[in-house]
């Protein structure tokens, strides 16, 4: 199944409050391993940008490795979002200015112009996603489930083809 614009809006309107994904990549042993990544994105058009270090485990697995998942939960809301897609190191100063945030100079030493960042950039190539009743609804569902034993539907779920 092709994404549409609608499959868009709606993994924009889940993504619009999450700010942090975990990615897992496989590392040099071929093992999968996760870490916590900030999405510098403002809204998900197919390809997803990050700001990493040239020293980092992911950055130095990419060339060998390129398949990447991104992890995206919203627990308040019980709405989470798995994307998956082929990461690439990037050097491309228009987006590294477009993304800029004078925050990263806590990790950067020389600001903009340290040697150390590294563009990741995820071209996306599929995405499931899981949207939630709502806590209270959850809870009424699962209660009313226990008290019956009727299954009760907690959501809805869905696979995209970027």
């Amino acid at each position: 199944m092709n994404s549409t614009n609608k499959d868009y809006q709606e993994l924009n309107q889940l993504l619009k409050d999450i700010k942090f994904a975990m990615i897992t990549f496989i590392t040099e042993e071929g093992h999968l391993h996760s870490i916590p990544m900030t999405t510098q994105n403002s809204e998900f058009n197919g390809i997803v940008w990050f700001l990493g270090s040239k020293k980092s485990e992911l950055v130095k697995n990419i060339p060998y490795n390129p398949q990447v998942n991104l992890g995206y939960s919203n627990p308040s809301n019980n709405d989470y979002v798995s994307i998956n897609g082929i990461a690439e190191n990037v050097v491309d100063p228009v987006i590294l200015d477009e993304i800029w945030s004078p925050t990263y100079e806590a990790f950067f030493e020389h600001g903009k112009s340290d040697p150390d960042i590294q563009l990741i950039r995820v071209a996306c190539n599929g995405a499931q996603y899981w949207k939630g009743a709502g806590t209270l609804t959850t809870l009424y569902k699962l209660a009313k489930a226990s008290v019956t034993g009727d299954s009760e539907e907690l959501g809805t779920t869905k696979n995209i083809t970027l």
